[in-house]
């Protein structure tokens, strides 16, 4: 995230109130991204086909169908995302920019080629429905894939402001044709939803193209055995179906899930809570990109600089502490920004529903997801503090933990009954942010341990 780290640095360090609003904004924006985005989105899709109080009957399709696509390409291109990310990272460190595009359309090559054949086999045998709405389904997962791909690239563009209107072009673009579309029912928006994401997916890509001109068309160095790391495979694939676990358990459960779009089902008691809960984290992530982004990122930096330069060890031991008290601050911020947030939520939750006309929403599965997703968030900052550090055996332990915590306490939740849904998403949530915090204060303590003493022996 260096590009968006640098510019949220100099706007923060304007004396204006205006340089610091600026930065929150952007960053909660950014930090959002497709993930809170999408969510809005939908909703907004779902509302815009409500009449006279009474929403399309096609609309729970479409939601369902649109959740399905995210969670199946999230998992899907989870092996390659931060495995690709690395790799950029390291070649934008070694400054051979000119292997980053070629690269990307590889990547995107084969993460098209290889989602379409998945996605072909998906769409013929297992959904049902239209040609129509199995085509959109189709070419819904396959925009999603690249797009995951892509989206490594924002990060790195010092454009924000371009980035902030591709985004807003991108999903104004998804719910104004699925409105123009609505006519058509379940098929006219999922056709929306195709082509505003279809244009997002370009208008990023043409970034990129822009940012990173290259010498060649394409390229697959991000493949070569050497430059692979296998635990970023690992914790990519666990992080991401141990955040969908809880919603598949709910969606499958015969006494919680009911089948919506022919194969397809949902969990109408959890799914409204749980998205809900994921709005509360904007005020969290816009935090969280500060100061992880930018003060975390600044003094790790310093830290690894004090060492390339060969400081003295008191040097040395002044830019660690500076950095562990950086990673302190940080998470809690994050801590008590999410903290009030979600305690705002707890206290007005049911007055601000009533002013949206959200009436179908479980209060008590609602409480305690958004307590779990507060701590979700704690977890990401850890995790990215992992990244940075180049902890990935670290990251690949909580996210196994992440992932097992979350599908065994939610499946005993599930045999409990009715009283107890929600409390295992929460109860994993706590116990792995409270690991995660536990590891980071061991791996920060020895730092200069793992630093020094691990590299591979020069001959």
């Amino acid at each position: 995230m260096a590009g968006i780290g640098f510019e949220l640095r100099r706007m923060l360090r304007k004396e204006s109130l205006s340089g610091k609003l600026q930065a929150y904004a952007f960053s909660a924006i950014i930090g959002s991204g497709p993930w809170v985005l999408s969510i809005i989105a939908i909703l907004a899709i779902g509302m815009l086909n409500t009449q006279g109080g009474a929403t399309s009957a096609f609309v729970g399709e479409f939601q369902v169908s649109i959740t399905y696509l995210m969670a199946s390409s999230l998992i899907a291109t989870s092996v390659l995302q931060l495995m690709f990310t690395r790799f950029v990272a390291d070649r934008l460190f070694e400054q051979q920019d000119a292997m980053v595009l070629p690269n990307l359309l590889g990547a995107l090559l084969l993460t098209t080629a290889l989602s379409g054949l998945l996605g072909l086999a998906v769409a013929w045998l297992w959904l049902e429905g239209s040609v129509l709405y199995r085509l959109c389904m189709l070419a819904g997962f396959v925009i999603l894939c690249a797009m995951w791909v892509v989206l490594v690239f924002a990060s790195t563009i010092k454009a924000y402001r371009r980035i902030l209107l591709v985004f807003l072009i991108g999903y104004g673009v998804t719910v104004a044709a699925a409105w123009a579309l609505r006519d058509r029912g379940l098929e006219g928006l999922m056709l929306g939803f195709v082509v505003g994401q279809a244009i997002l997916l370009f208008l990023l890509l043409a970034m990129a193209v822009r940012q990173y001109p290259g010498q060649q068309l394409l390229a697959f160095g991000f493949l070569k055995p050497a430059l692979i790391y296998p635990s970023l495979i690992f914790a990519g694939l666990f992080y991401n179906v141990g955040v969908w676990a809880d919603k598949v358990l709910f969606w499958l459960h015969a006494d919680t899930g009911i089948s919506v779009a022919g194969p397809l089902r949902a969990s109408p008691l959890y799914d409204l809570p749980i998205f809900l809960s994921y709005l509360s984290l904007i005020p969290g992530l816009a935090i969280f990109l500060i100061r992880m982004e930018a003060d975390f990122a600044e003094r790790c930096e310093q830290f690894y600089a004090t060492i390339k330069n060969g400081g003295t060890l008191a040097q040395i031991g002044q830019a660690r502490r500076d950095m562990v008290a950086s990673v302190r601050a940080g998470l809690l911020s994050v801590f008590k920004v999410q903290g009030a947030t979600t305690i705002i939520l707890l206290v007005m939750g049911g007055d601000i529903l009533a002013w949206f006309d959200v009436t179908t929403v479980n209060r008590s599965v609602l409480n305690i997801l958004l307590v779990g997703v507060a701590f979700q968030l704690l977890i990401l900052s850890v995790l990215n503090v992992f990244y940075y550090l180049d902890q990935r055996g670290a990251a690949v332990v909580l996210c196994l933990f992440f992932l097992v915590a979350n599908t065994l306490l939610t499946w005993g939740s599930l045999k409990l009954g009715a009283p107890f849904y929600g409390y295992g998403f929460g109860l994993a949530m706590l116990l792995t942010s409270g690991l995660g915090i536990a590891m980071l204060a061991r791996k920060l303590e020895f730092l200069e341990y793992e630093t020094f003493m691990l590299q591979p022996a020069s001959s």
